[in-house]
């Protein structure tokens, strides 16, 4: 799981926690987090405030932003074990919350079984 996001960006900052919560569940996938912002103090400053946990890297490029079409912020990509892009998620939402849990599940499951 892939979340793209910018210090400036205000729902980017309203999920990082429930994106934390997620991540100390026993899940079966990793989360990474990819800041776009053009100053990593800033990004760097906001990880430290927020005790982040996640891996985080800066996109100082935006080659990653490219890549992955983050033309909204934030914009969250679910890939699998092959680096296949199974879903992108523009928006906020509460990660560890049921609906995104189950999105979440489904998503990885039918990206195992492709029809």
């Amino acid at each position: 799981m892939i979340n793209v996001w910018a210090s400036w960006c205000g729902p980017c900052k309203q999920e990082m926690a429930s994106l934390e919560r997620l991540a100390w569940q026993e899940r079966y996938f990793a989360i990474i987090g990819i800041s776009t912002d053009d100053y990593a103090d800033k990004a760097q400053g906001l990880l430290k405030n927020t005790n982040a946990t996640i891996s985080h890297f800066i996109d100082h490029d935006l080659q990653m932003e490219n890549m992955l079409g983050a033309s909204h912020l934030p914009l969250t990509v679910l890939i699998d074990a092959n680096g296949r892009v199974l879903q992108k998620i523009y928006g906020a939402r509460q990660w560890d919350g049921a609906d995104s849990l189950r999105l979440i599940d489904e998503t990885f499951r039918k990206g195992l079984h492709p029809r």
